[in-house]
């Protein structure tokens, strides 16, 4: 007699990181929860939909690559996100389409060349359990599933009401390594600032620093142009209030400029409320650049 038919992925190696990743679970600030979910929810959308899920469908957010897995049920899967290659038994597979999969085929996510995240979606979505409406992991506070490690079987959902689309090319945008330029509101603390600070905010080069994750991405400072180089960060981002800050709302985007100068972008895993001042906001359609920032990476804010 045979076992029940395993209808999942199971993960052969999960790379740096691997987590379940939804729309998250917004409007829940005023209890302290954070919205979570895909950073980059442009590239969790195109996984979907090229499987034929529903939009706030889980799927698998892998940094980094450095992911395998074996089908344990046939599916249909779409990796989208940073550049990669994407092999099934060892044979390659275009990103950025719908692939169908044997049961026993591996998947394997090499290394993105460039970018730092891809989405990994199955028809069906992942099936793990939900935690205050999402299955969304958290890593700030801990909600949601774990992060995925090797021996794990991942369930698949029901078959959606959608079929797999039938496309044979989507045109998606090239992440390159180059500059990134973003769109970004004035912040409500602006005026805490002088008008000097709020100019080479939305005028000088950036950089992305490695200490960034989930939470946020902390930005370096900048290395051009001319009247900036060689600027200590508090003297670029000069203060015109000194006061202290008492703690107030946090939204994802929200560009918090600690006492050192130096401001940070906070993403989807942010803390619900903060006390140092916010220059401006990240427009929402220039947010998921942030999902792929690599260490070095420049970064150029623009007035929205």
């Amino acid at each position: 007699m045979t076992g029940p038919r395993l209808l999942g992925l199971r993960i052969l190696r999960p790379g740096p990181l691997a987590l379940v990743e939804d729309l998250g679970r917004p409007g829940l600030a005023a209890v302290g929860v954070s919205p979570s979910g895909a950073l980059d929810r442009g590239a969790l959308g195109l996984a979907n939909r090229l499987v034929g899920n529903p939009p706030d469908a889980a799927a698998m957010e892998l940094l980094l690559g450095g992911f395998a897995a074996r089908f344990e049920s046939a599916a249909w899967f779409a990796v989208t996100g940073a550049a990669t290659g994407v092999t099934l038994d060892g044979h390659p597979v275009d990103p950025d389409s719908a692939v169908h999969a044997g049961a026993g085929a591996e998947l394997r996510v090499a290394s993105p060349a460039v970018g730092v995240r891809s989405y990994l979606a199955v028809r069906g979505g992942i099936a793990v359990e939900a935690v205050l409406g999402s299955r969304s992991r958290d890593t700030l506070s801990g909600l949601g599933p774990a992060p995925l490690a090797e021996g794990d079987l991942v369930p698949f959902g029901p078959e959606p009401v959608d079929p797999v689309p039938s496309i044979d090319f989507v045109p998606t945008a090239d992440l390159g390594d180059g500059p990134v330029e973003v769109r970004a509101h004035r912040g409500p603390r602006a005026d805490w600032f002088t008008p000097a600070a709020l100019d080479a905010f939305f005028t000088v080069e950036w950089w992305a620093s490695a200490d960034g994750d989930r939470v946020g991405v902390r930005l370096d400072p900048p290395r051009g142009p001319a009247h900036a180089r060689g600027a200590e960060p508090a003297q670029l981002l000069e203060r015109a209030v000194r006061d202290e800050l008492p703690s107030e709302p946090m939204v994802a985007g929200a560009v918090q400029v600690s006492p050192d100068g130096r401001p940070t972008v906070l993403l989807a895993d942010h803390p619900v409320t903060g006390g140092y001042p916010v220059i401006a906001v990240v427009a929402a359609r220039s947010l998921d650049a942030f999902a792929q920032l690599r260490p070095g990476q420049a970064v150029h804010f623009r007035r929205a």
